[in-house]
């Protein structure tokens, strides 16, 4: 598995934004504000990366960091993907921000 950092096409990982908010109108005012990961398991050669979960956090100034969206797919909750996620952002931006909500 691997976290990796989402720069273009969010939309594309909509359904996924849409388990944690589920007003698209929301979502589409954070989609392109702040940092989009994504966790991802490699995939063969012959197929594409499943991705098993999604954090999206934004900075809201003050030295505030936000998580305004975090999901991971039903068929891998439990499994502790979410905390992977949420600790990757606080190392990422450790001395950065002095809050993250």
């Amino acid at each position: 598995m691997e976290i990796r950092k989402v720069a273009d096409d969010r939309r594309r990982y909509l359904s996924l934004l849409l388990l944690a908010d589920e007003q698209v109108d929301m979502v589409e005012r954070y989609l392109n504000r702040g940092d989009m990961w994504v966790l991802v398991e490699a995939a063969g050669a012959d197929s594409a990366d499943e991705v098993l979960a999604e954090c999206l956090v934004t900075d809201e100034g003050a030295g505030v960091l936000e998580i305004k969206n975090l999901a991971v797919v039903p068929e891998h909750q439990g499994r502790g993907l979410g905390r992977e996620l949420i600790e990757h952002v606080a190392r990422t931006y450790a001395g950065r921000y002095h809050a993250l909500l």
